[in-house]
């Protein structure tokens, strides 16, 4: 593992002007499962300070806090230019108190409750804490389809930037209250990373209860935390447990790393230490785990359909298929399909795979489930001319697939 070089990675931290800052349920609640308005009201002062070019990066309440006299809704992001875009877990964890529950529930229905409650009572916390520093926020729920789905994407990305553009900072959560599958979606670390990505981040933050990756369990002696990561093969070796310590929420250290994987796979570096450091994260400061870039920043929204959707069926491909798809980077057409499995609809994700079922890469499908029987191994041609101009087209598109690693 390399030796964290401290002056370069502060000054890439420092310098760093768009930033995704993610938060998780443990580090915003109370033991018994509800919202802590001072854990809230810490983590505010610290972005706060930052936007407004302080450099203290205590967390404290030292009296820096300018009232509600909305200076800092001025469009221009902070004093130094900054911006910041929270990701903030929390929902089902502060409606658990208010509805009665003592732990976070195990069906599905009961965890949208919660999250329905709690939902109003987070942003409304992180609205009171922000305007004690006359800063506003705009609220923004995402599910995968958001992601995935052009017009979603370009919506959201849209609406981010002019939240920026604005001066409001934009609070970010999985749309808990709709999403199925999608709730278990890591406690949002994948999210934030994929939100790095969205709004163009220069770094993404992850805020946990540990200050870092570890080479093993930090609760037992002789482990140590990995203050750099290069790339995969740092972490040959390296066992990451998958529990987080609270309950409250869905994260652990196996989905932080995975969130760290996909941003800077996307070109952004990672940040990973506790939220008590916090300040120091952004500042520069040598705290956590700093996890390097290794891709180019791209604009592709492919990156969502890779790493976030969940795949509604699959489609498997015969081996000139496979070539064409995954060498020449080709549309998939009727004639290479051959077979179809799930139930899914025109627009969904699919995963493509070769005819040992590996999979090989995934893309948005132009025809329901129940359509693809009658098209597979047949030419665009002929079906046009039996079934009409509508099926002269191919599955799925180049631009709406992507090959995987």
């Amino acid at each position: 593992m390399a030796e964290q070089d401290g002056s370069a990675v502060r000054d890439e931290v420092a310098a760093a002007r768009r930033i995704v800052v993610k938060v998780g349920s443990s580090s915003l609640t109370t033991a018994a499962g509800g919202l802590d308005a001072d854990r809230v009201d810490a983590l505010v002062d610290v972005l706060a300070k930052v936007l407004d070019g302080g450099g203290k990066g205590d967390g404290g309440r030292d009296g820096d806090r300018k009232g509600g006299d909305g200076k800092g809704g001025d469009g221009k992001g902070g004093a130094n230019g900054k911006e910041i875009v929270l990701v903030s877990s929390g929902a089902i964890a502060a409606g658990l108190a208010p509805l009665g529950l003592d732990r976070r529930p195990r069906d599905l229905a009961r965890q949208q409750a919660a999250a329905s409650v709690g939902q109003g009572l987070l942003v409304a916390r992180y609205t009171a804490s922000f305007a004690r520093y006359g800063r506003r926020v705009g609220q923004v729920l995402l599910t995968t389809d958001d992601t995935s789905r052009r017009g979603h994407y370009r919506n959201a990305t849209r609406t981010l930037d002019q939240l920026l553009a604005m001066g409001a900072l934009p609070i970010v959560n999985e749309n808990d209250t709709v999403a199925t599958d999608e709730i278990r979606f890591g406690d949002n670390d994948r999210l934030a990373a994929l939100v790095a990505h969205l709004v163009r981040a220069d770094l993404l933050v992850l805020l946990s209860d540990v200050d870092g990756l570890y080479d093993g369990d930090p609760r037992t002696p002789g482990t140590s935390r990995i203050d750099e990561v290069r790339g995969p093969r740092d972490l040959d070796g390296v066992s990451i447990g998958s529990a987080g310590r609270s309950g409250v929420g869905t994260g652990g250290m196996v989905t932080k790393v995975e969130a760290a994987r996909i941003a800077t796979a996307a070109g952004v570096p990672v940040v990973l230490t506790s939220a008590s450091r916090a300040g120091d994260a952004l500042l520069g400061r040598h705290t956590g785990t700093f996890f390097h870039r290794t891709g180019r920043r791209s604009a592709n929204r492919l990156l969502w359909l890779a790493h976030a959707s969940a795949p509604r069926g699959a489609l498997t491909l015969d081996d000139g298929a496979v070539r064409a798809v995954v060498e020449r980077r080709t549309s998939l057409l009727p004639a290479g399909i051959a077979a179809v499995e799930g139930e899914f609809t025109a627009g969904d994700p699919v995963e493509l795979r070769d005819t040992e079922g590996r999979p090989v890469a995934r893309g948005l499908v132009n025809f329901d489930a129940k359509e693809i029987p009658q098209l597979i191994g047949r030419s665009t041609r002929d079906l046009a001319r039996e079934l009409g101009p509508a099926y002269e087209r191919e599955v799925v598109h180049r631009d709406d697939l992507v090959v995987l690693d």
